[in-house]
């Protein structure tokens, strides 16, 4: 046996064949085990019961991959390494395996294999002799003086590559510690483990027994490592500042050296954190608290966890847009151009914003306006808000605010929580990074409240002109100026949204579209894009505007016109069906040889191209009408009146339908109705039982008051869609007055108003969406409240030709224009004109 400075190396040692990684003497290692041979071998000599340290086996190195462990035993390295296992660790996933840390000793040579099943052992000889080595000056020869030589070369290379180094990295600490404790003729292992090598050059290391020839081999790996940091030194030197980089420790295992790699820079140091605050052109208040900060950080270990939190604080500061902005492109023909071809309709939308542009082209620091486009859905308003900032020039980001429940989404957290994140509104501005970009807050409407506080609240100061040039997130606690920022909010109803955020919003009314407006939209935008969508072509699909009118008029009824798009995108759909089954035909055909097809069979004819939607392929597509009954049949009975509501989905005809029977003079409504409907059907009885001899309605046995002796059901047929608002009462009274008189309301009139227990009819909203759902639906007639008659003018002209508009100051009017040849007992005054003509 060979002693190893203290310890005996047994003349037979259990191998440990290793495919990957070398182990030189000196140098410690970790192995990953997974094949049966060297599994066998650490249950049976290492993990029986003795101690490790006592425990030396040999690692020699495999020249086959050991996932192709076989029976046959591969052909091994003919020099290996005896070491002591430091520590093993095993494990049973991905699958069973351990993972061996060991410490090399010393080199040696297999003499003979004794056994190979379960696991390899084999007779072994010592090659290193170390101990012939000494530092005394005795007794040198001339072998060893360049020997000597060699070994001072070698250390004098290495203090060189040390000085290249950054001695803060571990592995540079400790290869600079074993420099100068080690003796200087194990120094080739040692250092030919640390740096970075292959493992081609290790064997090659591991190979040389002869100690001379040891240092000839690695000399030249440290030589090549100088090399290269002094040309990446040059290169560095040469290259522009923000792409330096600085590599720590790169010629060691696990940091590779590469010219091309980029490796952590020194951006992240606080030198040039606080050179980024000073460029950041922040105003003072901002840039104090940044100071304060950055001088917090610089005392502040770097394992502190406020140490990552106020490092993220500073970043999003240096991030923030304080004073970088877009220019506006004033041209106002061109942008009313693009409005243009953006949206069809739309005109006062269309006419503000070019009303913004040129105020702003004569004063360049105005103050940014907060639209509020409130209109039905599918009318266009989140385009709209994205065609506006294209015509400005300036960057889009929208917010949904749908469902939002908590302040902090506007206003952000205190950085004194955990998790804390600036508000929506700030970090809008970090993601567009200009500080006068166009903000789009949807559904405003929709905002929610909770424990968590109110953001329509928040939204206050956000949406005042007056007091946005200081608004303060709560996670940066200073003031950020919002007044060059386009707030554009977007709405279903002004109702839900509180009265103090809405005060400070310019509210735009977004009507819904009539049918010829539709049909426009439809071949300027909706077709061509649904056909691009899926991939047809003018030459295949033809849709004419009689059938965009059929599906119009047919197939929806909505204000918007998300509806048509969804049956323009069925019809395409069924097209493409179409022409994909034509392609596969004629694929098929052309590899079909001559007189094989299909006898006696008669081939579908192709369609056409291009193909015509015409009203039969419609119905066959989209299947039956859902909206083909006609006004006139619901109005066929005494007791039915047509009226008209709003709602936040556009304008909608609503049939009021009343039946009388014998009974004790009570009331009952139905139709999901509101407190102010139930109130306008109290008010339309007593108005009529107060005037039924003078419009000579009677009950059903003659007497003077309509309701004695019988019951009226007054009924409001819509599914259960509640149904309130002040808007019903002319209808309810149409619909009694015809009940009690038994005489029929023309088929062709709609109505809307309110009144008043003198039968005055008071002005009501929504009146461009009431007048469209009605010419919608066919109605030739509309009687409106007299004061409601300069809200017609905002009609297009086409509705206001197709209508005959009745402006009623009290209910003689409304009765008069509702039934054919009058009612009985109305007065027709010189001054009060029956009918207006067409407005």
């Amino acid at each position: 046996m060979a002693s190893l400075g203290g310890m005996t190396m047994p003349s037979r040692l259990p191998l440990l064949l290793t495919h990957e990684g070398v182990l030189l003497p000196g140098s410690t290692v970790r192995f990953n085990v997974d094949t049966p041979r060297n599994m066998h071998m650490i249950k049976h000599r290492l993990l029986k019961g003795t101690s490790l340290k006592s425990t030396i086996i040999g690692v020699i190195p495999n020249t086959r991959d050991p996932a192709k462990d076989t029976d046959d035993l591969p052909a091994l390295h003919k020099i290996g390494t005896a070491g002591i296992t430091v520590q093993v660790v095993g494990s049973n996933w991905p699958k069973p395996h351990y993972t061996l840390l060991i410490t090399g000793l010393c080199r040696f040579s297999v003499s003979s294999l004794l056994t190979e099943r379960p696991f390899v052992l084999a007779e072994v000889e010592q090659l290193d002799k170390l101990e012939r080595y000494t530092t005394s000056a005795e007794g040198v020869t001339a072998e060893d003086g360049e020997l000597q030589e060699l070994s001072q070369k070698f250390y004098q290379t290495a203090l060189e590559l040390l000085g290249m180094l950054d001695m803060s990295v571990p592995v540079v600490a400790k290869f600079r510690r074993l420099l100068d404790s080690l003796p200087q003729e194990t120094l080739p292992d040692v250092v030919a483990s640390m740096i970075h090598t292959s493992n081609t050059e290790k064997l090659q290391v591991l190979d040389a027994v002869s100690l001379e020839e040891r240092f000839k081999k690695t000399l030249p790996m440290l030589t090549r490592q100088i090399e290269g940091l002094k040309l990446l030194q040059k290169t560095r030197r040469t290259m522009p500042g923000p792409e330096k980089k600085v590599r720590k420790g790169g010629v060691f295992p696990g940091r590779h050296f590469s010219l091309n790699e980029e490796v952590e820079d020194d951006d992240d140091d606080t030198p040039s954190l606080e050179k980024k605050v000073h460029g950041a052109n922040m105003p003072y208040a901002a840039l104090r608290v940044c100071l304060k900060e950055l001088k917090r950080l610089k005392k502040m270990p770097q394992s502190m966890p406020e140490y990552a939190l106020t490092r993220t604080y500073l970043d999003l500061m240096v991030e923030l847009p304080w004073n970088k902005s877009t220019k506006d492109c004033l041209d106002i023909r061109a942008a009313r151009i693009l409005l243009d071809n953006d949206h069809y309709a739309m005109e006062k939308l269309k006419r503000r914003v070019l009303e913004y542009l040129a105020v702003r082209q004569l004063k360049a620091s105005l103050k940014g306006p907060i639209l509020c486009f409130v209109g039905p859905p599918g009318v266009g308003k989140t385009s709209v808000g994205r065609s506006i900032a294209k015509t400005l020039g300036r960057e889009f980001h929208r917010i949904a605010l749908g469902g939002v429940c908590d302040q902090s989404d506007i206003r952000g957290h205190r950085r004194t929580y955990v998790g804390s994140m600036p508000g929506r509104i700030v970090n809008g501005l970090k993601t567009v990074g200009v500080n006068n970009p166009v903000f789009l807050l949807d559904e405003v409407d929709k905002l929610g409240k909770s424990l968590q506080g109110d953001p329509a609240a928040a939204l206050l100061e956000v949406l005042d002109p007056e007091q946005n040039h200081s608004f303060t997130d709560h996670y940066l606690n200073v003031a950020f100026d919002l007044s060059q920022v386009l707030f554009i909010a977007t709405a279903n109803t002004t109702a839900t949204i509180p009265p103090a955020l809405l005060d400070r919003m310019e509210v735009l009314q977004v009507p819904g579209y009539t049918q010829e407006e539709k049909v426009e939209i439809s071949h300027r935008h909706l077709i061509p894009n649904q056909m691009e969508q899926h991939g047809l072509s003018p030459q295949q699909l033809h849709i004419p505007p009689d059938t965009t009118k059929d599906i119009i008029n047919r197939y929806t009824r909505e204000a918007g016109v998300r509806s048509l798009e969804r049956k323009i995108g069925a019809i395409c759909r069924a097209v493409a069906v179409k022409i994909a089954e034509v392609q596969t035909d004629s694929k098929t055909e052309e590899l079909t040889p001559e007189g094989h097809t299909q006898q006696g069979a008669e081939k579908a004819a192709p369609p056409a191209m291009p193909i015509v939607i015409d009203h039969r392929a419609l119905k066959d597509i989209l299947g039956a009408p859902p909206f083909d009954m006609e006004v006139s049949e619901r109005l066929t009975l005494p007791g039915v009146a047509l009226g008209l509501a709003w709602t936040p989905l556009g304008g909608e005809i609503m049939f009021v339908e009343a039946s009388r029977m014998e009974g004790e003079g009570q009331l009952t409504l139905t139709g999901q109705l509101g407190d102010v409907m139930k109130e306008s059907a109290h008010l339309s009885i007593s108005w009529l039982r107060a005037n039924a001899k003078h419009y000579q309605l009677t009950n059903m046995v003659g007497g003077p008051d309509p309701l004695e002796g019988t019951d009226i059901h007054l009924h409001f047929p819509a599914g259960a869609v509640t149904k309130d608002g002040p808007s019903a009462g002319v209808t309810i009274v149409t619909c009694l007055a015809s009940l009690f008189s038994g005489r029929l309301v023309r088929s062709d009139v709609a109505m809307t108003g309110e009144i008043t227990l003198r039968g005055l009819v008071l002005p009501v909203g929504g009146i461009k969406d009431k007048v469209l759902a009605a010419h919608r639906a066919g109605v030739k007639r509309v009687i409106v409240p007299k004061r409601n008659e300069k809200d017609l003018e905002e009609l297009p002209a086409n509705v206001r030709d197709d209508l005959d508009f009745v402006a009623a100051a009290d209910l003689d009017q409304v009765l008069n224009a509702a039934f054919d040849g009058g009612f009985p007992g109305t007065e027709i005054l010189p001054e009060r004109p029956q009918i207006s003509s067409k407005l």
